[in-house]
């Protein structure tokens, strides 16, 4: 079998309850070493395999998968964040679909939720947004032009924005083209839940010279909106004491 396993932001903790008893278990580990901490070998068995797939291709990892199955042995392919955002995953399983491989897939916890929980702070607050937008920036990656920066812009929500810190200063032309003020608040969050996570609060406009001063260029989030300053919101009907829900009256 093979497991793809989202590996959380960074800190070892923050990987599911499930995932790290797959790793546990686990016969041969692949892992994102770039991104991914090496710590998460630690938790396998003393005999177990590992693989680095940062210096790997497509088809060496598959022959790895081939191979181990043949083998039954379990394989753990570990990503970081969640396998689903950026994972390049699809192309992994349309190969085990192929070979008619099994596998299946354990969520993780994506950088732009670990950011919210360090800056204590709620993407989607009553008034100012109800919408949250996971994207990035067009790179050697092509973007469709109905989803560029300046087109999602248009909705004024929050947005966390992968994979694009090294572009700031296009991604700050972009959004304000798109309609967000220049004093729109704005943060830059760089490897959180690491040791040596860095946020830095800034704005739209101040974007660019944001990431300069601090010469992060890249594993960092853009989160974009008025909800990271978390101020001016209204209070959520949830709690109130004159809205009815299904177990209050």
């Amino acid at each position: 079998m093979i497991h793809f396993v989202g590996a959380g932001p960074g800190a070892t903790d923050l990987i599911t309850v499930r995932g790290m008893r797959l790793i546990e278990k686990a016969d041969v580990l692949i892992y994102a070493g770039s991104l991914v901490s090496p710590e998460f070998a630690d938790l396998m068995k003393p005999d177990a395999e590992v693989y680095n797939s940062a210096t790997m291709t497509l088809e060496e990892v598959c022959a790895v998968f081939e191979r181990s199955f043949a083998a039954s042995e379990d394989v753990v392919r570990l990503h970081t964040g969640d396998p689903s955002l950026y994972g390049a995953i699809a192309e992994q399983i349309s190969f085990l679909k192929k070979k008619n491989i099994p596998y299946d897939v354990t969520p993780g916890v994506t950088s732009a939720f670990a950011a919210a929980a360090e800056m204590g702070m709620e993407y989607t607050l009553p008034g100012v947004s109800q919408t949250l937008i996971l994207t990035r920036t067009k790179g050697r990656t092509p973007v469709p032009d109905e989803e560029s920066i300046e087109a999602l812009a248009k909705t004024h929500s929050s947005m966390a924005i992968y994979l694009s810190v090294s572009r700031a200063a296009e991604l700050k032309d972009a959004l304000l083209k798109g309609g967000y003020r220049s004093d729109t608040p704005a943060a830059i969050a760089y490897r959180v839940s690491w040791p040596d996570q860095r946020i830095i609060r800034t704005t739209v406009g101040g974007l660019d010279s944001a990431r300069q001063e601090s010469g992060i260029s890249k594993t960092a989030l853009v989160i974009v909106g008025d909800a990271v300053s978390q101020s001016d919101f209204d209070r959520s009907c949830l709690y109130d004491p004159s809205f009815s829900t299904e177990y209050r009256r």
